[in-house]
């Protein structure tokens, strides 16, 4: 009889203790996701982008192998509406004709191009050229100006291009884009410029880079107070990015009064929400421009 006694208190005792050990793995589990879903909510990480340069040759491309995943449809936000039909291209170069749009070919360019002969340029059949201003250091944090800024401004504009501009960003806050953007306006002064300016921002992968903590609210603010500034000043702003950053990092529905410049690098553009201006590819080739170049068409209602 006291054998029985034992055994039960025994088997009682294992019991116990297997049951605690199963309730202990639950809490636990439901701890890390509630952390996992916090840390999402309030300081989702912008995707990372490996940097095989320093920033002062930074090619500007947003796009990954990685298919971004599409959010719920955002209300108040106007839908991509350009007909895959009407999308031409010419010896590589792309342009777009329907009844109510026109989209002209253009290329964007910085130090990285190096030297340009924007005549050969001009006769290839470009029409606009997006061209980087200058940068934030991804770990200094200080301003520089593109060493090739001035000569590619000055001589695509003699060649008869059209011009915009962009900064490759690397503000943390509201107060750095609006450092950016006036460090920008003070450069336009002397040049008379038809295109956007481009608030450019992409994440450096590396160890030291300062914007390794940045997350979306933060990331809209610093877009939206670059481009307040600058559309201040009498320009005309926008932003530009990839998919995955138009779908899961900017709050666009917050950025909607100004120019969207997508990264799309497929036949047909498939982001669901309206843009004015599309980057297709970062390995184009156009006479006067050694090595590839990134290729891009800008969208004008006719009429």
């Amino acid at each position: 009889m006291k054998k029985q006694k034992r055994r039960g208190r025994g088997l009682t005792i294992l019991i116990v203790i297997l049951a605690l050990a199963l309730t202990g793995a639950i809490v636990w589990g439901v701890a890390m996701a509630a952390q996992s879903l916090i840390q999402y909510g309030d300081s989702a990480q912008i995707g990372q982008k490996e940097e095989e340069e320093q920033i002062s040759g930074e090619s500007m491309d947003q796009e990954t192998d990685t298919a971004p995943v599409e959010p719920e449809l955002q209300e108040g936000l106007p839908r991509n509406r350009y007909d895959p039909a009407c999308f031409i291209e010419t010896d590589g170069i792309r342009t777009y004709d329907s009844d109510t749009v026109s989209g002209v070919a253009g290329v964007d360019v910085s130090a990285h191009q190096q030297d340009i002969d924007w005549a050969q340029v001009k006769a290839a059949g470009i029409e606009f050229a997006m061209i980087r201003l200058g940068y934030r250091g991804y770990v200094s944090g200080e301003l520089a100006l593109d060493e090739y800024f001035e000569r590619n401004i000055q001589e695509a504009q003699d060649a008869g291009l059209q011009v915009g501009v962009y900064f490759f960003s690397q503000a943390l806050n509201e107060e750095e884009a609006v450092e950016e953007a006036e460090y920008v306006l003070y450069w336009l002064e002397h040049y008379d410029i038809t295109y956007p300016v481009v608030f450019d921002w992409e994440e450096v992968s590396a160890a030291d880079a300062r914007t390794n903590e940045m997350n979306m609210l933060l990331l809209t603010s610093c877009a939206k107070a670059f481009c307040e500034t600058i559309e201040n000043a009498g320009y005309r702003a926008g932003i530009y990015f990839n998919q995955a950053y138009g779908y899961q990092q900017f709050n666009l529905l917050s950025l909607k009064d100004y120019i969207f410049w997508l990264a799309q690098y497929e036949e047909v553009p498939t982001f669901v929400y309206n843009f004015q201006m599309l980057q297709y590819s970062n390995s184009g080739t156009v006479p006067g421009i050694e090595g590839p170049v990134d290729l891009n068409i800008c969208f004008w209602n006719k009429g």
